[in-house]
């Protein structure tokens, strides 16, 4: 017998671009398919709902395996050592997901809030990390321990990025 999937349950712990993003998308697909999704940020993926670094993410060029150079060549991480280059990658990824109207991380943050689905901070981090609410997504549904995440994720699919 198939079970339906009727919720999942995100945990985003990195601030890359690559990780970011398949996040946001998981989160915003399941609401487009009339799954529950919640998001939950922890470690550096708090950067993701902290209004000051949302929207100047960018890609790790040191020790990312699946990085590639145009024409699909692989990425030397030595090279990502050099200063600009980082920035310059991750323009040029900017720059790749405007053409696919891919949108950027805070208006990715509103599209999933206004279908429905909830996101959350983890308490640990920001009182780590030295963050108060006001810090972070206006439309924030709260901050959460580990043990309050469990409890809301009861049921659900967990997924850990």
């Amino acid at each position: 017998m198939d079970k339906e999937l009727k919720k999942v349950s995100i945990i985003c712990s990195k601030a890359n671009l690559d990780s970011v993003y398949a996040a946001l998308i998981l989160a915003n697909g399941a609401r487009m398919e009339g799954i529950e999704a919640e998001l939950f940020f922890t470690f550096f993926g708090l950067d993701v709902i902290t209004k000051k670094k949302m929207d100047k993410l960018h890609i790790a060029t040191v020790g990312n395996p699946g990085l590639s150079m145009p024409g699909g060549l692989p990425f030397p991480t030595i090279i990502g050592i050099i200063p600009g280059i980082e920035a310059m990658v991750s323009k040029m990824m900017k720059k790749q997901m405007e053409k696919l109207e891919i949108p950027a991380v805070s208006e990715f943050l509103e599209m999933i809030s206004a279908s429905g689905g909830k996101i959350f901070a983890c308490k640990l981090a920001m009182e780590m990390f030295k963050l108060k609410k006001e810090d972070l997504y206006d439309d924030l549904d709260g901050v959460l321990t580990v043990g309050e995440f469990y409890e809301r994720a009861a049921g659900s699919q967990i997924i850990f990025i």
